[in-house]
């Protein structure tokens, strides 16, 4: 295998190696990038040349790029086809003649981030009515018991250790639960009205996301600068920052704080409105304390989609919660316990049987939203390499990347026409960090994979892009 990868052989040098200098050069020498860290590297897969290399092996913040790593890992060791599984059965007995369920209904996380996403089809959004008609087929008018989410499937604690508090609470930062629902998100609408006024809740969906929190917004210009604080599993937090003024309807996304519990409420609600008589109020297996509930009697299940098409929306939108799911969910296959430091620990080790250097790898997540997360240029392209040239499932990995210009998070960026169905890549920013790897072929039909990784820049981010775009562009014009 690590003959295979002959780029790791080679010796590398801290200088642009690129013998069409002008544009890194142009770029290193902008004003902004005085402070700024950079990392440059760009070879052919296909005969080792390297085409780029300026401080490839210097460890730097990658941002979401970090689920560039995760997503291979988790294509290789689970499959394109791997699938996460919902239960919903009951415990205890049913008196067929009064229709009294003498016992609880269960709903058995397996994991599934995506389940009622709005991401994918609208007949999986539609779960929860299909799981009501399979419980009314049990010919069930009364439970003397309750609506429980069996939660144990991963660990309780939904957050990496190693985020930022001003994270969790908005629809980015949301934690992953054994069982989740909805994307973890839930959406508070405003109606804002001049500068400096607070805005009004006009709605919010689900409603019963609705829970004690302070509203210390301001409208104010144009620009979404609002964040909810509020941690996993909490009961309050409140909303501080600016919203833009004069809005009839501003969405503002935070993250749900309780999944499970919010998940056996709405079956709740929903099987009330059926004329189901319910005894007990909805819990979940944390507030109960027990890891696990007594086995059930299934009734009816749900799938998830299949990983590659997780993985095509995770790459595409950039979304955290599926790669942390996905950590965790590798830690529970490989290491029996769904958290995510054994997610990490697979991570590594499937990093090492690859041939990829990890000793300047610093891996705190999955997704690359803790800014504690380091990686370098060079290991980044060898991974690619490794995809491109040895992994299994090239074809899954690859079709998860937005095309420049038109797709995901790459949409209405690298729009120059060289680019065209040539680019295809994951973007990764945060705060002064703005970052991309990925592959492209030159107009002479010439294969190549990159990653630039650039912190702490001082100018706005559109004209690090720009230096970026006139890099690639150059290398797919002249090589």
């Amino acid at each position: 295998m690590r003959k295979k990868l002959f780029l790791i052989s080679f010796v590398f040098i801290s200088i642009c190696s690129f013998s069409q200098r002008s544009s890194i050069d142009t770029f290193l020498s902008d004003s902004s990038l005085i402070h700024a860290s950079v990392s440059i590297f760009i070879a052919d897969p296909d005969n080792g040349e390297i085409i780029a290399d300026y401080n490839s092996g210097k460890s730097l913040i990658p941002a979401s790029v970090m689920k560039l790593i995760t997503s291979a890992a988790a294509l290789e060791l689970l499959g394109p086809y791997y699938t996460f599984k919902t239960t919903v059965g009951y415990a205890g007995s049913i008196n067929k003649k009064s229709g009294k369920l003498i016992g609880d209904i269960v709903i058995r996380g397996g994991g599934d981030p995506a389940l009622g996403s709005k991401n994918f089809t609208e007949n999986y959004q539609d779960f929860i009515g299909k799981w009501i008609s399979e419980i009314k087929k049990l010919g069930i008018t009364r439970i003397d018991g309750r609506i429980i989410s069996d939660d144990s499937y991963y660990d309780y604690l939904p957050i990496p250790d190693k985020w930022l508090w001003e994270d969790s609470g908005n629809y980015y930062g949301a934690g992953v639960y054994g069982l989740s629902v909805f994307d973890n998100m839930y959406e508070i609408h405003f109606k804002t009205s001049v500068d400096s006024t607070h805005p009004v809740i006009t709605e919010i969906i689900p409603n019963e996301c609705k829970f004690e929190l302070k509203n210390r917004l301001i409208a104010n210009g144009t620009t979404d600068k609002g964040n909810v604080f509020a941690a996993p599993y909490s009961k309050n937090g409140w909303m501080a920052g600016s919203i833009p003024s004069n809005k009839e309807d501003f969405i503002l996304k935070a993250s749900i704080t309780d999944p499970p519990l919010l998940l056996a409420k709405i079956l709740n609600d929903r099987l009330l409105a059926e004329g189901i008589k319910i005894s007990k109020e909805p819990t979940t297996a944390r507030l109960e304390q027990k890891s696990l509930i007594e086995p059930i009697v299934p009734v009816t299940e749900t799938l998830s989609p299949p990983l590659s098409e997780i993985i095509k929306v995770l790459n595409h939108e950039s979304i955290n919660l599926y790669a942390e799911t996905l950590l965790k969910e590798l830690g529970k296959r490989y290491k029996n316990k769904g958290s995510t430091s054994e997610g990490i620990a697979v991570v590594n080790d499937f990093l090492h049987n690859a041939g990829i250097k990890t000793e300047g790898l610093f891996i705190e997540d999955g997704s690359g939203l803790s800014p504690l997360n380091a990686i370098n240029s060079r290991e980044l392209v060898n991974l690619l390499i490794y995809m491109k040239r040895t992994g299994k499932y090239f074809k899954e990995y690859y079709a998860s990347l937005p095309y420049a210009g038109v797709e995901g998070t790459l949409k209405g960026w690298f729009m120059d026409p060289v680019f065209d169905s040539r680019l295809k890549a994951k973007s990764g920013s945060m705060t002064r960090v703005r970052n991309y790897a990925g592959y492209f072929a030159t107009v002479s039909e010439r294969n190549m994979v990159f990653s630039i990784i650039v912190n702490n820049y001082t100018s706005p981010s559109k004209n690090i892009i720009s230096g970026i775009e006139n890099i690639l562009k150059e290398i797919t014009v002249t090589k």
